[in-house]
């Protein structure tokens, strides 16, 4: 009877440790654990004990992160020794399924046209952001049906937007995180609809001034998001939200060039214990561009290129990989990560500054190059500055073209400076750019002083081109760099193209292969999809079982 006892107590308490661990986390956020008040009071520290996960953003997949052979496995035939490999390890994110299309860049360039006047002072904010339709000739092409139809014509709208260079993709990027946020906003009530329906210069939504300065957010009119109490027509208060709210979803961006190949190389099952081994050719399983599953589908290309000289779709009939250009997303099968076209079909481009050396020695956790550190601008009064319609700053880029480089309603930045630096031991400078690979310390001209370096071109490790473009009294004046002294065409202003394309060989469809293109020019071969940064549980899967051969 006793040992009966002793096995139920037993039981219950195991019971009741299971339950208390359980009900943890909602515990914690009611009461708190430093100072005992309860969470969410009238006076007390406001928290969002529902929130649960981020959520999925509208048109990304969920890449669960893990540590996988970055670069090329395969024999280095081009010889570059760009692309050695190297262990890394990437922290979960979100992809775009597709590549970013017509039809997405189109909505884009429609809000602008909206919100911009197309006149003397702004118009060329709109102009800025259009594609490049003269990509598509050649001296000894016909492509004219291309230049005219491809960006706009409706039997397009589902191709990849090509003729956008690094910075309008970027932009593009910063345009569609406000506008996911701004519609989330809207959606639970604490934007007006007027915001979306009828978007001015004056009241652009930010999403960092929202955050940081709401008073100041949409042009400084909070009649847009502002809610009396029902109860007293005396409440003054703005009813907005902040970070700990979990509503505001992290800002769509580049994906950096470890994660795009990670999702790109996908878990296929090519495991050793807990790391990705890098064995795979292509973005599926295989080595070989055709299906071999018997079947409908059995001989068939698995992505867009080129697949001999002169042949770019295969004899028309059932071997026909169905493109002769490009093709429309999801016209071959998805990875296993489900992303389509990882391979052929455009290139695309990574938010990487191009080197041939990827550090591991300094950093093998989530790595990127390209930090350039800024922070926020205030005032003498510390009042945040925001860009207004009378401030837009624009940026003339080597080739001629005007772009904008900051929308108005978002906060105004500028580089760190000594005050972030000073007695810090995880970096020590603004700009990383060429950090550990182009900067004095790692060039033959280390014994030399850097304004030496500075002053003559032919003494700096990355001599590339430097293409002159200022104002000589109302005209544009343009100058072509003519020095024979270039050894290099690599810069801080170059970055990482990924994928091959349907003008690319077999070879350039290993995601392990890099090549790299400046910044501010585009092909008709170079499209772009966004990424979003994980926050939270690495996983979404709440438990996992060994898979079974």
């Amino acid at each position: 009877m006793k040992q009966k006892f002793l096995v139920s107590f037993f039981s219950l308490a195991i019971l009741m440790a299971g339950l208390s661990s359980c009900s943890s986390k909602s515990s914690d956020f009611k009461r708190s654990r430093g100072t005992g008040k309860v969470l969410n009071g009238k006076e007390s520290f406001k928290f969002n004990p529902e929130f649960k996960n981020q959520v999925t953003g509208p048109g990304l997949v969920f890449i669960e992160g893990g540590t996988f052979t970055f670069g090329e496995v395969q024999d280095d035939v081009m010889a570059e020794w760009n692309n050695t490999p190297n262990q890394q390890h990437v922290r979960s994110f979100y992809m775009d399924e597709t590549e970013v299309t017509n039809l997405m860049y189109l909505e884009y360039l429609d809000w602008l046209k909206k919100v911009f006047p197309n006149d003397e002072k702004y118009g060329q904010i709109y102009k800025g952001a259009l594609p490049d339709t003269l990509v598509w000739r050649t001296p000894l092409g016909f492509n004219e049906d291309l230049v005219n139809n491809y960006l706009r014509h409706p039997a397009y709208a589902l191709y990849p937007v090509v003729g956008v260079n690094w910075i309008q993709a970027v932009q593009y990027c910063n345009w569609r995180t406000d506008r996911v946020n701004e519609y989330i906003l809207y959606k639970s009530g604490k934007l007006n609809a007027e915001v979306i329906q009828n978007p001015s210069i004056e009241t652009i939504f930010n999403t960092q001034t929202y955050l940081d300065a709401p008073d100041q957010a949409l042009g400084g009119n909070t009649d847009l998001y502002y809610r009396k109490n029902k109860r007293s027509k005396k409440d003054t208060s703005l009813n907005v939200v902040n970070r700990t709210s979990g509503l505001i979803m992290p800002a769509y961006r580049l994906p950096t060039e470890v994660e795009w190949e990670y999702a790109a190389k996908s878990n296929n099952g090519l495991r050793e214990y807990n790391s990705l081994m890098g064995r795979k050719i292509y973005p599926w399983k295989g080595y070989y561009t055709r299906t071999f599953k018997p079947g409908r589908n059995e001989g068939k290309e698995l992505a867009n290129f080129k697949i001999d000289d002169g042949n770019y779709d295969g004899l028309a009939g059932w071997s026909d990989d169905g493109a002769d250009i490009t093709a429309p997303v999801k016209s071959y099968p998805p990875n296993d990560f489900g992303l389509y076209d990882m391979a052929g079909n455009v290139n695309e481009w990574v938010a990487d500054v191009y080197r041939q050396i990827i550090d591991d020695e300094a950093n093998d956790f989530n790595y990127y190059r390209g930090n350039v550190y800024t922070k926020q601008a205030f005032d003498k009064n510390g009042k945040l500055i925001v860009i207004t319609p009378d401030s837009i700053p624009m940026d003339t880029l080597p080739n001629g073209k005007i772009i904008m480089k900051q929308m108005p309603g978002a906060p105004a930045n500028k580089l760190i400076d000594e005050n972030e630096l000073y007695l810090r031991q995880n970096f020590d400078r603004a700009d990383n750019r060429s950090y550990r690979d182009g900067d004095l310390e790692s060039s033959r001209q280390y014994m030399k002083e850097q304004e030496d370096i500075d002053a003559d071109p032919n003494l700096r490790m990355y001599n590339a081109p430097m293409h002159q473009i200022y104002k000589d009294s109302t005209e544009l004046v343009k100058e072509f760099d003519k020095s024979n002294q270039r050894t290099s065409l690599i810069n801080d202003q170059v970055r990482v193209i990924k994928g091959g394309s349907w003008k690319d060989r077999a070879y350039w469809l290993d995601p392990s292969q890099r090549r790299f293109y400046p910044q501010y020019l585009s092909r008709n071969d170079i499209g772009f999809r966004c990424a979003m940064s994980r926050v939270g549980n690495k996983t979404i899967k709440k438990s996992y079982r060994r898979p079974t051969n």
